[in-house]
């Protein structure tokens, strides 16, 4: 499961039947308190503290149409408005985004500048390495020290910024969890164009010329599994796609372009949902749908799981359950052009029987989706969240250990010529599959001790000689008050692509006197020739040489003077790692979603000149 992720602003929602009472603070002690008050220290349900940092809008927003409506159906508007007020302690703003901050020149004029450096859906390359080439990034190993901040962007009415930018040329375009995309003047940070979209936008944005036209697009896809092409220059919509009907379908992972074909991955939030004891679970399977990049229209839909669920047992409360279910892609999908090749990842399954594919790598082919390897890595990995609740009425019997795929396998070709398909695992585990021989596993190091938010989430990236990998690890102390222990997790390191064996080894940073700190490496790692990126829920950002030494680091947990006009503050950094081009380097800020620092910061570094 992803929901470190690897979960886009989840308030788990713990349903009872309806109630007539509108007061907030009763509300929330029947519905909810369970869960975001329990004293489980595995319980993954955001605390209060987080939600508080949280708009009301924002709050609202995911009540009444995002991830968590399905969970609040039976509530009433008046209700939700209240639930809303209580757990954030606001009213509603009203408040226009990006009042201020609006650039003087039309986005028109970009144009010319589109074919410059840039930084291209979620791992830079169709094969996702996370690996930056020096003429696009602009920056040495040498400048890195000198990096200073130029510009800082608040996302409106947000607390949390899930979604990595992609810049091209002089454009920057970003999602939100205000439930809109922000084009803006990547040098700048002026505001060029807005565009409201139906749901919050996590994923990474993809950009190309549109098929047949002489627009430029960007593509993308929101939590309501919608996908969306928009012409980049203006911010009008192009075409939008429903690309999966079921209520708990949602688009978190970056859909990948390749030859006029948009590859869209499919998750979803069941395992949360599920959790309810009334709820029939489950029925939500994994997929990959591809869509013509011109039109927005259907090509193929792949699912990770073949078999449609079927009825199995009942629950103790004698709710009817279903299965197999589950194997949701997290993240963007690999393109194997060699092989005419799609590679994704999954996640657990969410009840019993527990699938085959599910904890796996899975190639489809690009033209047809059919299967055509799979590999499983954690077998019989049955979990949803309730597993980790008081109410376990829904936890599937024997269930797993939740070591789901976070992110996108990484294909690499080795200076022998030789073709690796690695990735890393929440289980702490790296693996490297041949994936010119049906997926065999070459090799499989431990790096972490793994575990729900352990092991490696959101990325890693590989040149032709190594895969860098963060570990999470993260913990929280067992003494009920649902904080991060600041003694555990962390790590950074290299792996020999050929042998799986370390040779760079990072240890944790020690929080200090720092509250809400922790050492762990959650967010996705960012590779330029001879550093790495990493940051860190503690709220630094570092780099680091391909030796292990430190080259620069930035506390990003502060306040910061945003150019449109937003009150801006940042916090730890987890979710999408740093984005390099063109001389910049631009990271997100304020990841409160697992008791971190809340904040919702974009920031933009360049090259001092001293």
């Amino acid at each position: 499961m992803r929901l470190n992720v690897p979960v886009a602003a989840l308030l788990m929602w713990c349903c009872a039947p309806a109630m007539a009472q509108q007061d907030g603070a009763a509300l929330y002690a029947t519905h909810c308190a369970q869960c975001h008050d329990g004293r489980d220290a595995q319980s993954r349900a955001p605390a209060r503290g987080a939600m508080q940092a949280m708009s009301f809008d924002h709050v609202l927003g995911i009540l009444t149409s995002g991830s968590m409506a399905a969970m609040a159906k039976d509530r009433s508007d008046v209700e939700r408005r209240a639930i809303a007020s209580f757990v954030t302690g606001k009213a509603a703003t009203g408040a226009a985004a990006d009042a201020e901050g609006r650039c003087t020149q039309a986005a028109g004029s970009f144009t010319q500048s589109l074919d410059g450096p840039r930084w291209n859906g979620w791992g830079v390359d169709p094969a996702n390495s996370r690996f930056q080439p020096a003429d696009m990034a602009g920056l040495t190993a040498e400048q890195v020290p000198r990096l200073r901040l130029k510009w800082a962007y608040a996302f409106p009415g947000a607390s949390l910024s899930f979604a990595p930018p992609t810049v091209v040329g002089g454009l920057l375009f970003i999602g939100g969890t205000d439930r809109k995309v922000h084009a803006l003047d990547a040098r700048s940070g002026c505001t060029l164009w807005t565009l409201a979209t139906d749901a919050a936008v996590r994923a990474a944005i993809s950009f190309a010329p549109l098929p047949g036209s002489d627009q430029f697009a960007i593509f993308f896809g929101d939590l309501r599994a919608n996908a969306y092409a928009v012409n980049a220059l203006t911010g009008a919509l192009i075409w939008k796609t429903k690309v999966e009907e079921h209520p708990g379908a949602r688009i978190t992972g970056a859909p990948t372009l390749h030859a006029g074909v948009l590859y869209v991955p499919v998750s979803s939030l069941e395992e949360a949902s599920g959790s309810q004891p009334t709820y029939e679970c489950c029925t939500f399977r994994g997929s990959v749908v591809a869509l013509e990049a011109a039109t927005g229209k259907a090509v193929w839909q792949a699912y990770t799981i073949p078999e449609v669920p079927h009825p199995t047992d009942k629950n103790a409360r004698g709710t009817q359950l279903y299965g197999p279910s589950g194997a949701a892609i997290w993240s963007a999908p690999t393109i194997d052009a060699k092989r005419d090749a799609i590679y994704v990842a999954t996640s657990n399954s969410y009840s019993n029987p527990p699938s085959a594919m599910s904890d796996a790598i899975l190639a489809f082919d690009l033209a047809t989706g059919k299967l055509l390897w799979k590999q499983q890595a954690t077998p019989k990995d049955a979990f949803v969240v309730a597993c980790f609740t008081p109410d376990r009425t829904n936890c599937p019997d024997e269930h797993g250990p939740d070591h789901d795929f976070g992110q996108s396998p990484i294909l690499v070709t080795l200076r022998d010529g030789k073709r690796v398909l690695a990735i890393a695992q929440k289980s702490g585990v790296v693996h490297a599959l041949d994936p010119d021989d049906g997926g065999k596993i070459l090799w499989q190091t431990r790096i972490g001790k793994g575990g729900s938010l352990g092991g490696s989430e959101w990325g890693s990236a590989a040149d032709g000689d190594r895969i860098y990998v963060a570990n999470s690890d993260v913990r929280f102390r067992r003494d009920g008050t649902r904080q991060l222990d600041s003694t555990q997790g962390g790590g950074l390191f290299g792996l020999d692509l050929a042998s799986g064996k370390v040779a760079m080894e990072v240890a944790p940073v020690a929080c200090g006197d720092r509250i809400q700190c922790s050492p762990a490496l959650s967010a996705a790692v960012t590779l330029i020739p001879g550093v790495v990126f990493s940051g860190s829920v503690s709220g630094f950002m570092r780099a680091y040489a391909t030796d292990g030494k430190l080259l620069w680091e930035f506390d990003t947990a502060q306040d910061y003077k945003a150019v449109n006009g937003v009150p801006a503050h940042g916090g730890a950094i987890d979710g999408p790692g740093p984005v390099i081009a063109g001389g910049m380097l631009y990271t997100n800020s304020g990841y409160g979603q697992w008791s971190g620092v809340a904040g919702n910061v974009l920031l933009a570094f360049e090259v001092g000149t001293e």
